[in-house]
């Protein structure tokens, strides 16, 4: 697969300075954008069908009419954290 390049990208001096005092051992600064690039990439993905789950459960809500206290959902998660605590213990 050829590679494609990203559009020269201009930015303040204090941002690169910015970016350039986070860089680990032996990183380059294109490596640092292209890593937070696809690290964007991936959290507007997830984002994106985090929100698309939501809206669907809101329709089969509202299909069937049965909805979900706040208080049972949190109670729900709260033993399901439990039992992992507890058989990560084990």
């Amino acid at each position: 697969m050829k590679s494609a390049s990203i559009p020269p990208l201009r930015v303040d001096p204090a941002l690169r300075a910015a970016a350039e005092s986070v860089l680990r051992e032996g990183e380059t600064l294109s490596a640092f954008v292209e890593s937070s690039l696809r690290a964007q990439i991936e959290h507007r993905r997830t984002k994106a069908e985090f929100i698309a789950r939501g809206l669907a459960a809101q329709e089969d809500a509202k299909k069937t009419g049965m909805y979900h206290s706040a208080d049972n959902v949190l109670g729900m998660l709260k033993g399901k954290l439990e039992a992992a605590k507890a058989s990560k213990h084990k």
